[in-house]
């Protein structure tokens, strides 16, 4: 365990550093400064998905700038995406020569941070709280669990990945999601929602893994010493943010 630590103390310290900004960022609890924290990491995931999915035309940023600033002012961020959506598809028809892989950023992540902006929108800065524990837990669980006990192959596209330490990450988001859950969910709903996050998290980390590997990169960037780039550190959020969601919009 103590190896384990020391070999990974960037990555800790760098995860610390984050999680601290995260918690004063929730102390100032205000809408604008989460959208503009939110819409300058959708900026610089932007920049590194459009490496992912080998997009060389800048467009992305004239479409993501005005759907982000709209978000600001309607009170429905999540339907932005259709409204955009229709309007790619109409330009993709109307101009044949139009790249259709444009239209793949705006899936994630875009949508995905319009996710997490109506989360705190709808339901507070305590449930982008109660969603760092469970992702973080589901990390920190999966990561130590794994690298103790893991033998079997979870997934071919990331072959670090073992079944034992998914299940060692669930466990841990199950037990802390519990912990901490936001007052008015009752246990049998938190038990629930942290598993269902929990699992989503998982396979957001292993789907920017396979975009990774389609890409042919080890990192989706280099911004954050010992996690790589933005997307790197947010991928599970960022598939959690949406889970967490809808299943809040069905229990509360």
């Amino acid at each position: 365990m103590i190896t384990i630590i020391k070999e990974s103390s960037t990555r800790i310290k760098t995860g610390i550093i984050l999680i601290l900004a995260m918690l004063v960022l929730g102390y100032i609890d205000s809408y604008f400064l989460f959208w503009l924290v939110f819409g300058i990491m959708l900026m610089i995931s932007i920049s590194e998905s459009k490496k992912l999915y080998g997009l060389k035309s800048d467009s992305i940023y004239v479409y993501t700038s005005l759907l982000w600033f709209a978000a600001f002012f309607y009170p429905m961020p999540v339907d932005l995406i259709f409204i955009v959506a229709i309007g790619y598809a109409s330009q993709l028809a109307y101009k044949k020569t139009l790249n259709q892989k444009l239209f793949l950023p705006l899936l994630y992540p875009t949508a995905s941070y319009l996710f997490l902006l109506a989360l705190y929108s709808e339901y507070g800065v305590m449930t982008l709280l109660w969603l760092l524990i469970i992702v973080a837990s589901t990390d920190i669980g999966a990561y130590f669990v794994g690298k103790s006990f893991g033998k079997t192959l979870f997934s071919e596209t990331s072959p670090n990945k073992t079944i034992e330490g998914v299940v060692g990450g669930v466990l841990f988001a199950v037990i802390f999601g519990t912990v901490f859950a936001p007052e008015g969910i009752n246990i049998v709903s938190a038990i629930v929602i942290a598993s269902v996050v929990s699992f989503a998290s998982i396979f957001g980390d292993l789907f920017e893994s396979y975009l990774k590997r389609e890409a042919g990169v080890k990192d989706s960037g280099t911004l954050l010493p010992g996690h790589g780039g933005v997307l790197d550190r947010t991928d599970g959020y960022l598939f959690g943010a949406i889970a967490m969601l809808v299943l809040l919009r069905i229990v509360i």
